[in-house]
């Protein structure tokens, strides 16, 4: 099973994926976590991603295209894929055809995460974590249970993303729209997509990602 998962950062790509990999023995293959993972590699390909990156440029499809080769490679055969931020190109989209098919995997689903979002704007602005666990937390729909303690731990200290505000959060979702524009008509030709609510309790959307993949 091989799947690509869709939406715009806040959506809750993150959590689903990491529950499929724990629920289902799946692998996700970021390639923001593959880039830097490769960076520091000590690899041909890790020293390639490390020059790139240090120039400031942006890595070439090429790149990310071996990447994810080579991370197929490593995997059992009947381990599914999650594809998280690619492809995000119509060329992308067609260079994973071709490396799925040279390793004999097919593209099962393509799932998207709808948002409303002025809705999302408010669920990324109000999020915040313990400085020192890390539990996460929201100003309206998450506090600690007694206020300025973390649940977990006991600090007192949290902190927010600085780029946790709701002009960085609308140029995000215009930048998502923008990269997935050119892709979702390809897989929704070829009855690929289907789009779930993702503004819905994290349980609610794992069990329709679950309907989804039987």
């Amino acid at each position: 099973m091989n799947l690509i998962l869709l939406g715009p950062p806040g959506a809750g790509k993150g959590t689903q994926a990491q529950r499929l990999v724990e629920g289902r023995g799946m692998a996700q293959l970021s390639t923001g976590d593959m880039l830097r993972a490769a960076r520091t590699s000590g690899t041909e390909l890790g020293a390639r991603v490390a020059a790139v990156m240090d120039a400031g440029e942006l890595v070439s499809d090429d790149i990310v295209d071996a990447l994810i080769g080579e991370k197929l490679d490593t995997m059992p055969a009947d381990q599914g894929a999650i594809f998280d931020g690619y492809p995000r190109t119509a060329a992308q989209a067609a260079s994973l055809d071709r490396i799925l098919d040279a390793r004999g995997r097919t593209l099962d689903h393509v799932i998207e995460l709808e948002v409303d979002e002025d809705a999302l704007v408010d669920r990324i602005t109000g999020r915040y974590t313990c400085a020192k666990c890390g539990t996460g937390y929201h100003d309206r729909h998450h506090q600690p249970k007694v206020a300025g303690v973390c649940d977990v731990c006991g600090a007192t200290e949290f902190k927010r993303r600085p780029d946790d505000n709701a002009e960085t959060v609308r140029t995000r979702m215009a930048e998502y729209r923008a990269k997935t524009a050119p892709i979702l008509p390809i897989y929704d030709a070829r009855g690929l997509v289907t789009r779930i609510d993702g503004m819905a309790d994290m349980d609610t959307v794992s069990a329709a990602i679950g309907r989804i993949l039987g």
